[in-house]
């Protein structure tokens, strides 16, 4: 039976320390997904206005921050406003605002294109019958716009989660960054520690993600 480098995860505390790695990863990244689709939903509204000097600004800025790199952005958050500003940001902090930044550009272009895909001819007709513009996306858009964005929304949440790998490069201990810990620490008397390691790092990202990814289906079944 070939050696798969298992036995690592049953020395000490090692499995322990991978969940709370993983624990670490699913905190920034549930933090920074509840305050993306907060923000995201009130600027992909006012994205939508297609009429509004301000969503014209708000496209070019959600725009900008969805084409960046999340790593340039976790650089520039931890090693460049430290410097430029004098900020004392921790590592996990930084991951916050960066992923913050990113989901909510991402859910608010989310939430421009679902608000944008309602007929126009329905919001006609509401004003048509008397509905202030407040009541127009309360009663007629934003009801239809949810039934489509809620599986693209959990759909970001795991693309965030699994994103967060990328926070070991700012100094954040999360789950990938304590698995190499391990491996170094049993180089010699286990070398194929590696591929133990990183396979036991995939299944708990799989089964981190893969609820989410179900729940998503089920929902774009239902509705469709």
């Amino acid at each position: 039976m070939p050696d798969l480098g298992l036995e690592v995860l049953g020395k000490g505390k090692n499995f322990v320390r991978l969940l709370d790695g993983l624990w670490i990863a699913l905190r920034i990244s549930l933090i920074a997904a509840a305050i993306s689709i907060g923000a995201g939903i009130l600027l992909g509204i006012a994205a939508s206005r297609n009429r509004s000097v301000a969503s014209v600004i708000l496209r070019i800025w959600l725009g900008i921050i969805r084409i960046m790199p999340q790593m340039v952005l976790l650089f520039l958050m931890y090693y460049g406003t430290t410097r430029a500003f004098g900020w004392k940001l921790s590592g996990e902090m930084s991951a916050i605002i960066v992923f913050s930044l990113w989901g909510t550009a991402e859910m608010g272009d989310l939430v421009r294109g679902a608000v944008s895909s309602v007929p126009v001819i329905q919001k006609e007709s509401a004003e048509a019958l008397g509905l202030k513009p407040p009541q127009v996306y309360r009663l007629i858009i934003l009801p239809q716009a949810v039934r489509r964005l809620i599986p693209q929304s959990i759909n970001l949440i795991t693309r965030m989660i699994k994103t967060t790998s990328l926070v070991t490069l700012i100094g954040v201990v999360e789950i990938l960054k304590v698995g190499q810990q391990i491996i170094d620490a049993n180089r010699k008397t286990s070398p194929n520690a590696a591929f133990g390691v990183y396979l036991t790092i995939f299944l708990m990202y799989y089964l981190a993600c893969r609820p989410l990814s179900l729940a998503a289906k089920q929902l774009e079944k239902r509705w469709r």
